[in-house]
């Protein structure tokens, strides 16, 4: 066997510098605390069968297409699979070529045959590292696993970009509903002015009901008021996320006319640590830092170069037809000496940059199962909250009406009148206010699950790659 085979047999078989990458074990719980039924996670729903409202979906779609945090997304992974390129280049040879080409010459020593900076000559020339140490391997794992984290952090993108759209969308609707009913209740205030003004003339009531009245009336002109800007608001909020310039959003369904699914199991923790792009992002990143640990401790070492020359030189141009021609080939060994103390710092800090990959990594586990459980709380408690305030309204508003009557007939003061209908405006708000909660609950839910992303679905135009695993 030649030395050459033999040492890229040496080379081969060499391992590695630094630890390999392994999980770090996670202490997750059997089944969610707020789990309730089981069965098929909601996060295995594709968006556009979760969100159900037409022009909701187109909303989503013009998002995916005109995101701008979407776009930088995309191109931050097109950056990471040119670096990964740029990575891979370190395993092969790398040649170069050189040539030099006096213009003037004052003197000078050289050899015949060889180049000089006195004579015409071209020269290729070819290094290659031998990976004896593994430091171009490391060097490629750690590019790997950050372009497999940059395009989790594209999903996670996704996910909060559809998330946001409904969210913000729910918040649109119920924002309409209230402005309705406070609509609704300036009309009532009005005319309750307007029958107090008729009975100050007629003696039948005081100035002070009349101006009781006038203030409701100026509170609901403002809460009007106050509502109607929210919603201008929430509509250029709801633009940017559709990466245009503020606008008119188009409505679809009301918000109570919303068909999500009425039960949502979250299926088991373990899946989730395998779905959501956050988590997956994190253990990439400690992929990566890990692989840095390998390619700090082999810098400590020497590396082993082969090296080749070859070329053609002359002192006179024409002489360059019928040239001397040089080459060398041969190992080069080049290694730390002064510096060998900084190089150990530098692996030191690759260390503890790994140990803080792992806290981060453990953090957004823990981060995660608290979005579910809060999502899985949130959903079932304001279904509950939603029956009691849809109780609460009916009576206030049979209240309302008996009190209005007997207020006209003489029988009541304008107190009762005034307490009922402030009451049920209350109500009605808070009641939207819930409704809109609990559709929210659900879709953070879906969010905090880590979603259910289709490369094939209707409309779907983003490339979004499948979750991803680093060995």
């Amino acid at each position: 066997m030649s030395k050459v085979a033999l040492l890229l047999a040496l080379l081969l078989n060499a391992c590695a510098m630094g630890p390999d990458y392994t999980r770090p074990k996670v202490s997750a719980p059997e089944s969610f605390r707020m789990a309730g039924k089981e069965g098929e996670s909601i996060a295995n729903l594709p968006w556009w069968e979760l969100l159900r409202d037409d022009e909701l979906q187109k909303l989503v779609r013009i998002a995916l297409n005109e995101n701008k945090d979407l776009k930088q997304a995309v191109a931050s992974v097109e950056e990471y699979q040119a670096r990964l390129s740029i990575a891979r280049t370190d395993f092969a040879p790398q040649l170069s070529v050189s040539g030099n080409a006096p213009l003037a010459k004052m003197g000078g020593v050289g050899f015949p045959g060889f180049p000089s900076s006195f004579s015409y000559y071209g020269q290729g020339s070819l290094s290659w590292e031998l990976d004896f140490w593994g430091r171009v391997r490391r060097e490629n794992e750690a590019a790997r696993a950050d372009l497999l984290a940059r395009e989790e952090n594209r999903r996670a993108v996704v996910l909060q970009l559809v998330s946001g759209v409904a969210q913000a969308y729910f918040d649109l609707r119920q924002l309409d509903m209230q402005l309705d009913i406070a609509r609704r209740t300036l009309l009532a205030w009005e005319e309750s002015v307007r029958i107090g003004r008729a009975r100050l003339r007629q003696g039948l009531t005081n100035k002070l009901d009349v101006d009781q009245f006038e203030a409701e009336r100026a509170n609901a002109a403002a809460r009007t008021a106050e509502l109607e800007r929210q919603m201008v608001q929430k509509e250029n909020e709801l633009s940017v996320l559709l990466g245009r310039n503020p606008a008119a959003i188009p409505r679809g369904r009301s918000l109570l006319d919303q068909a999500l699914p009425a039960e949502v199991p979250p299926g088991l923790p373990a899946e989730l640590l395998q779905r959501r792009p956050d988590v997956l992002q994190s253990e990439l990143q400690l992929a990566a830092a890990t692989a840095r640990i390998g390619v700090a401790k082999a810098e400590r070492f020497p590396k082993i170069t082969l090296t080749g020359l070859l070329g053609v030189a002359s002192p006179q141009l024409s002489r360059l037809v019928n040239p001397g021609q040089f080459g060398e080939v041969g190992p080069s060994l080049t290694g730390p000496l002064f510096n060998a103390q900084i190089l150990g710092f530098q692996q030191q800090a690759a260390e503890a940059q790994a140990r803080q990959a792992v806290a981060q990594y453990e953090q957004t586990i823990l981060v995660a199962f608290r979005e579910v459980e809060d999502a899985l709380v949130a959903v079932r408690k304001t279904r509950d909250q939603t029956l009691a305030q849809e109780e609460q309204v009916t009576a206030l508003r049979s209240a309302l009406h008996l009190a209005d009557l007997r207020y006209k007939g003489g029988l009541a003061n304008y107190l009762d009148v005034l307490i009922a209908q402030r009451s049920l405006f209350d109500a009605e708000l808070s009641l939207t206010a819930t409704r809109r909660l609990h559709l929210v609950s659900i879709v953070q839910l879906y969010k905090a699950l880590g979603g259910g992303w289709s490369p094939t679905g209707p409309g779907e135009t983003v490339p979004i790659s499948s979750p991803t695993r680093f060995p």
